[in-house]
């Protein structure tokens, strides 16, 4: 292999793992994130600048975790000694194989598989997962010291909404557990959450915030299309395109920029070019809304609503809401393009479990 060759391939290696978005890094304890073993010594210290490391992941709105061979009791009062606990959410500490504790903390956090980093000092370890789950980042000690160097572990934009990350879950942890408990119709506890549900243009500062949702949401977005911070400040003061971004906040605290929607204006048509949610508000009815508000605008504007999708497997839950929301297939293109039309008769009241402000 010439050098030229070499440094070709490295280069593109570079340019793949820089489309890799890192949501989440899964740590390894036991001689990965702290020197030693702990139940041969409890008092355990934190492995040299990893502390510093985790708080420069947490303010880029990346989330953390553990998968560790561990007794769990003995490895929370620590995490609870070193004050640490609360920057992990979901921890998976048990006997069993980490390829399953890597799986139960990507459906909990519910983020797809390939949005995991896994650090641990075991080969062995980092073997099994990767062979379980191919699509994860999988990380040895020795690079715990770079590991924020790395391209998927800078996303490209740091919003206000990446610092408030880890908290906003934490927040949707303690709600989940109140829901749990709760004893009714699922409106009613909705209603108990006291929602306020927020629809306008985008402010120039929600635009870092607007394409980070285009990037890091894939399982409730309509076509998957990314728009760059350039490109949505043009549609933003485009005549022919609306560009809207959705906000929610509760009791408990906000939900940060959940939603976002593009929609191409013509005289006699709008076409809605990209739909997206946050997974965090699938529960909250609140994508039923913001569709209804589009409905009611394409209405009093006089114009067809037409909406474009295209389906994976992994966008299902889009396809549903669009036929939920009244949205009948017109044709599906050789190119896999659905092209859907809104029955704009149907008219929707919002719902009475939460409030919208139109900005």
């Amino acid at each position: 292999m010439t050098a030229t060759t070499k440094e070709q391939q490295e280069q593109e290696i570079t340019k793949e793992r820089s489309k890799r978005n890192v949501k989440c890094v899964v740590w390894d304890l036991d001689n990965t994130l702290w020197n030693g073993t702990l139940l041969e010594d409890p008092q355990v210290e934190l492995r040299e600048g990893v502390l510093e490391i985790m708080q420069t992941l947490d303010k880029r709105g990346i989330l953390q975790s553990i998968a560790s061979k561990n007794e769990h009791t003995l490895v929370m009062k620590r995490l609870e000694e070193l004050g640490i606990a609360d920057y992990f959410l979901y921890p998976q500490i048990h006997w069993g194989p980490k390829s399953d504790s890597i799986a139960r903390i990507a459906q909990d956090i519910n983020i797809g598989i390939n949005a995991l980093a896994f650090i641990d000092d075991q080969s062995f370890e980092r073997e099994e997962v990767a062979f379980a789950h191919p699509s994860v980042l999988c990380l040895d000690e020795t690079q715990i010291d770079q590991m924020i160097t790395l391209p998927e572990l800078n996303p490209r934009f740091i919003t206000e909404d990446s610092a408030k990350r880890r908290q906003m879950y934490l927040a949707d942890i303690n709600r989940k557990k109140i829901e749990d408990n709760f004893e009714g119709p699922k409106e009613d506890f909705l209603a108990t959450l006291e929602m306020v549900l927020t629809i306008g243009t985008p402010r120039s500062e929600d635009l870092k915030r607007a394409e980070e949702l285009t990037v890091r949401t894939n399982q409730l977005n309509t076509t998957g299309y990314t728009y760059s911070h350039d490109e949505l400040d043009f549609f933003r003061h485009s005549d022919r395109h609306r560009l809207l971004i959705a906000g929610l906040e509760d009791k408990y605290g906000t939900y940060g920029k959940i939603g976002l929607v593009l929609i191409e204006c013509d005289p006699k048509a709008w076409m809605i070019k990209l739909l997206l949610m946050s997974c965090r508000v699938m529960t909250r009815g609140v994508g039923t809304v913001l569709i209804n508000h589009i409905r009611n605008e394409a209405r009093n504007n006089g114009v067809r609503l037409l909406a474009e999708m295209i389906s994976n497997d992994r966008n299902r839950m889009m396809y549903m809401t669009y036929k939920f929301n009244h949205f009948q297939e017109l044709e599906t293109r050789a190119d896999g393009l659905m092209i859907f039309e809104n029955d704009l008769s149907k008219v929707l009241p919002f719902p009475n479990y939460l409030t919208v402000k139109i900005t």
